[in-house]
């Protein structure tokens, strides 16, 4: 087995898990969770099947390195700290309100 035929196989490995992961994020917006629930796990697992295939992207054409890793980390930028703050949205909305002061 060569190094090229090991990172095509490593690379259709990285592109299944990912779209596998995709599928698995979109799952839950079927389920009755709240709405911001829902957009968390599927950030999440967009994230983390995005990364997947763009890793394998990057093993299948290695030619394209700077736009794929300049991607890969927009990706993991963006997507982090927008489920980051879905996280707390979801959390806030499950907080009680105190009661107003009287005057």
């Amino acid at each position: 087995m060569t190094l090229a035929s090991l990172a095509d196989h490593a690379s259709l490995l990285l592109l299944g898990a990912g779209l596998l992961f995709w599928f698995w994020g979109t799952w839950p917006l079927l389920e009755s969770r709240t709405y911001l629930s829902k957009l968390h796990t599927l950030s999440v697992a967009d994230t983390l099947g995005s990364t997947l295939m763009l890793l394998g992207l990057l093993l299948r054409i290695p030619g394209q390195w700077p736009l794929l890793v300049l991607a890969l980390v927009a990706l993991i930028l963006w997507n982090t700290i927008f489920g980051y703050v879905l996280a707390n949205c979801w959390l806030d909305s499950r907080r009680p309100t105190p009661p107003e002061p009287k005057p």
